[in-house]
């Protein structure tokens, strides 16, 4: 018989604003002890130089992880120029250093270039694995490692401020899998001088916003006082943004006990015309929908051919 868990059974999100010099991984232990929470995840690595938005998911909620992970993502960066570092932002070793200096005028003239579907070879300093092995172990090991390029896609790339000749500031749109640190290093090679990530936060991931969330010190300080699950988000947070189907209580029972249900020729056809911010498709052409059993999310599965088969059922009241 395998050792129980220990911890509380805890569901829902806690929208993290991270502090910088802290892991993913640390933020995530944090919150799960502060909670005594059985289960964390969370959506999407930030590096310990970033800041901002880590959704943490507690039990139930990690469910829906790949959910969230697959929303674009909205950053705010700093770029300095003339430095390259190894790991592309201020942490790192110098590697390369240039005098020029590209002005507003001359870096928003090749912007478009970087807008779409690109091909974008990630940093070496990463968490991808190479022959089983991670990207940036192999990195400090003094590994050379041809990483692929990989295509990802950026929907908007603007500069917000020019902070000095040195630093220029902008925002970005962008779908998963985007390296802010690759962006930095391309952007400055098309400029024709180095350039690193010097600041970076995190604002947006899919439907979590930055204006919702809540340093760790702040949680720390609900959960002193006896109210840190104010700090809280219900496990449908992450779904409010895929389409969702409108179940019975009987319907629900059957999913629980990971039947497929039977949907009304005229409920198939509106779930195929709806379209919402972002329609997930499955295996075989079908599509990602959550069943709603009034307010509360009873499965994530996949709708195809008159019928719902539940791929993920939450257990949680």
């Amino acid at each position: 018989m395998g050792r129980r868990k220990k911890g509380q059974d805890i569901h829902g999100w806690v929208l993290l604003d991270k502090p910088l010099d802290v892991t993913s991984t640390q933020a995530v232990s944090k919150v799960r002890r502060i909670f005594d929470a059985k289960k964390a995840g969370h959506a999407g690595t930030l590096d310990p130089l970033a800041t901002g938005l880590l959704p943490v998911a507690l039990g139930e909620a990690t469910k829906t992880v790949p959910i969230a992970q697959e929303g674009d993502k909205t950053y705010r960066f700093t770029i300095r120029w003339g430095v390259t570092t190894d790991t592309l932002d201020a942490e790192g070793e110098v590697t390369a250093t240039s005098d020029i200096r590209p002005t507003r005028d001359e870096i928003e003239a090749i912007l478009p270039d970087f807008i779409g579907e690109i091909d974008q070879v990630p940093p070496k300093f990463s968490a991808i694995k190479v022959k089983g092995e991670r990207a940036y172990d192999l990195a400090r090991d003094g590994v050379e490692v041809e990483l692929d390029p990989r295509p990802v896609r950026i929907e908007r790339l603007e500069i917000v401020d020019t902070l000095s000749a040195d630093e220029t500031a902008f925002e970005m749109d962008c779908g998963k899998g985007t390296y802010v640190r690759s962006l930095a290093r391309d952007l400055a090679f098309e400029l024709g001088t180095e350039g690193h990530i010097s600041a970076l936060r995190r604002t947006r991931v899919g439907g979590f916003e930055e204006t919702s969330a809540i340093s760790l010190d702040e949680l720390a300080d609900l959960a002193h006082k006896g109210r840190a699950f104010e700090g809280l988000a219900p496990v449908e947070t992450a779904l409010d943004d895929i389409p969702a189907l409108a179940i019975t209580e009987d319907e629900a029972t059957q999913i629980r006990q990971g039947r497929a249900i039977v949907l009304l020729p005229r409920i198939a056809q509106e779930l195929r015309a709806l379209r919402r911010p972002r329609d997930i498709s499955g295996k075989d052409g079908s599509r990602i929908a959550v069943a709603m059993c009034g307010e509360m999310a009873v499965a994530l599965g996949e709708a195809q051919a008159g019928k719902f088969q539940p791929s993920r059922v939450f257990n949680h009241n």
